[in-house]
């Protein structure tokens, strides 16, 4: 009985570890659902012989509505204090892109004033409740920035956007 019991234990503790690591992953995030339920399930060429495009889902080619994916980058840097009692201890330097479809890319050139306003209100935000101290370039930040990011455009326009992305980020002491 003693060498069953060291042999089903472990197994026991194993199958319950792995059942609750399950219970704890929870459900896929919305996208990674939407692109395994949508992913077709072709071969690597369409059917006249061609390259595939990519799934819409993935945002490699296609942007969902509106056709291709296109990118409009920011002409000038985004420059956040970040002011600790009263002094400007340091300055955030990040040049941002955002990641919308070509047939949305001229009108969203129309609308950089406002994009850019939104992006620069939630960027002092983050930086008055301390998202940029310490480490601010972690995984688990920089999401929380990209998020809080694309938030705060897409409640500024009603073009369709993918992602909000961070192409460079700097922290520069203040002299």
């Amino acid at each position: 009985m003693k060498k069953i019991l060291t042999l089903l234990l472990p197994l026991l503790a194993f199958g319950a570890g792995t059942f609750g690591g399950t219970l704890l992953r929870g459900d896929p995030p919305p996208h990674e659902a939407a692109t395994e339920a949508a992913a077709p399930a072709s071969s690597d060429a369409d059917a006249d012989g061609g390259p595939a495009q990519d799934s819409p889902a993935t945002g490699e080619h296609e942007h969902g509505r509106g056709g291709p994916a296109a990118w409009f980058t920011f002409p000038s840097q985004f420059f956040v204090p970040m002011m600790r009692n009263g002094d400007m201890g340091a300055m955030m330097i990040l040049t941002l892109s955002i990641e919308t479809t070509e047939s949305a890319l001229e009108p969203m050139k129309r609308q950089e004033h406002r994009l850019r306003d939104a992006l620069l209100r939630q960027l002092l935000i983050l930086a008055n409740t301390g998202a940029f101290d310490g480490n601010f370039t972690t995984e688990p930040r920089t999401r929380v920035l990209r998020e809080a990011l694309l938030r705060a455009v897409r409640e500024a326009t009603d073009l369709p956007i993918g992602a909000v992305l961070i192409e460079e980020i700097a922290r520069q002491a203040a002299s």
